[in-house]
């Protein structure tokens, strides 16, 4: 399937021919433009300036990095003023039938090892997002592409309450959207993440989920009494307070406010809920942490969380091409800051520093997080292993689908002779 590349990701025009180069021509001029003055040599290309589209987060549509082709931006000479105003880029989304849904890890600086991701791609559009390069598995850019998208993997529930049917599966707490946002928009009309919850509330088996959006409280009917028999936990991730950098920052999640809303619906319910502040971005949202803490912290959060800004693959130049068109004046100063907790280098995935650097300026960043959250009495509630005594192994043979003609289905019981 071909991605969709708006205009301003145009090949770049054809070099002068190589083979019309004189030896030891660095300039591409032949012998005879040389002995013209007046004939200039190959004019170079001009960089197309970045303008961002509404509503995304991504200013250009990246290849990935297992494309082939390279694409280069360039100033064709006509005017893009009108561009920003233009039409904006549709949200496609495509139905996948996945043939897993249960993803294991034995990362150690990640607190589960078992994770569910109903939807592939997430239109909230967050530049920062460390998923962004999992489109270039798919043939398609981590940048526009991946906010644009999305592919929603219509048969989860139905494999989750598979797996979790199986002999050999053991009950665990799984986190429920933490590589794309399960409750993106998309959800409301799909409903795909909700059907999840069902299965996992049946069969009693804990789970913990972390958005950004205010959808969640549609669910609140079968997230609070699982909260109440200590089978789920909530995080609300807030990284500014600031409406004006959260509209570029995170462009289709709920507003800072409404999410600080959330916060309080959750906790007023019952619900164990906590705030990740995550990414911690130098200059840009570094100097809110103490204030969204405590806005948090009132809000009703029991515990709070930060990860420094990461920068894997694609998302390094999708970030700085951000920076570019949205915060020129600092982008210098936001980069050098990064890279002084990176080990002079945009990004180290070594598991000892990926998620809160290294240096100086990590461990002061350290010591205000931890300054912060003593004095606004977070983490102090002990939130302990989630209760797995409770788990009921489903009935794959009662709740198969039914077919056409209106007879159980149980083609696929032959899948747990194990």
């Amino acid at each position: 399937m071909s991605s969709h590349r708006p205009d301003n990701d145009r090949a770049c025009p054809p070099k002068t021919d190589p083979r019309r180069r004189d030896a030891g021509e660095a300039d591409g001029r032949t012998e005879v433009d040389r002995a013209d003055p007046e004939l200039p040599g190959e004019a170079p290309v001009v960089e197309r300036p970045l303008i961002p589209l509404k509503g995304r987060g991504a200013v250009v549509n990246l290849q990935g990095r297992f494309e082939l082709d390279e694409r280069r931006a360039f100033d064709d000479g006509w005017s893009h003023d009108d561009e920003e105003d233009g039409p904006q880029l549709r949200t496609q989304v495509f139905d996948e039938y996945a043939k897993s849904i249960l993803t294991r890890n034995q990362s150690p600086d990640i607190p589960f090892e078992v994770s569910l991701n109903p939807y592939r791609g997430c239109e909230h559009g967050c530049i920062y997002c460390f998923a962004r390069p999992t489109h270039s598995y798919l043939g398609l850019s981590p940048g526009l592409d991946f906010e644009s998208r999305i592919y929603a993997k219509v048969n989860a529930a139905e494999l989750l309450e598979r797996e979790l049917a199986r002999p050999s599966y053991q009950p665990e707490s799984i986190a429920l959207g933490v590589n794309t946002d399960a409750y993106q928009p998309v959800e409301r009309e799909r409903r795909i993440t909700r059907g999840v919850i069902e299965v996992l509330s049946r069969a009693g088996n804990p789970f913990a989920a972390i958005t950004k959006s205010s959808l969640i409280e549609r669910d609140l009917d079968l997230l609070v009494p699982m909260a109440e028999r200590n089978l789920f936990s909530a995080a609300i991730t807030i990284t500014t307070l600031d409406p004006a950098v959260a509209r570029t920052l995170e462009p289709r999640a709920a507003s800072p406010a409404r999410r600080l809303r959330t916060i309080r619906v959750l906790a007023d319910a019952g619900v164990q809920v906590g705030v990740s502040i995550a990414p911690v971005i130098p200059f840009v949202t570094e100097p809110e942490m103490e204030h969204v803490l405590e806005a948090c912290a009132e809000a009703g959060a029991s515990a709070a969380s930060y990860i420094v800004l990461r920068l894997p693959w694609e998302v390094s130049p999708l970030f700085e091409q951000w920076l570019a068109a949205h915060f020129p004046d600092r982008a210098a100063r936001v980069m050098n800051r990064v890279r002084d907790m990176r080990g002079g280098k945009n990004y180290d995935s070594s598991f000892a520093t990926r998620m809160k650097g290294s240096g100086l300026w990590a461990d002061l960043l350290r010591q205000r997080f931890q300054k912060a959250v003593k004095r606004l009495g977070l983490n102090e509630r002990h939130r302990g292993i989630m209760d797995m005594s409770q788990f009921a192994r489903p009935d794959i043979r009662r709740s198969a689908r039914r077919g056409p003609d209106g007879k159980l289905d149980d083609s696929q019981l032959s899948l747990f002779g194990d």
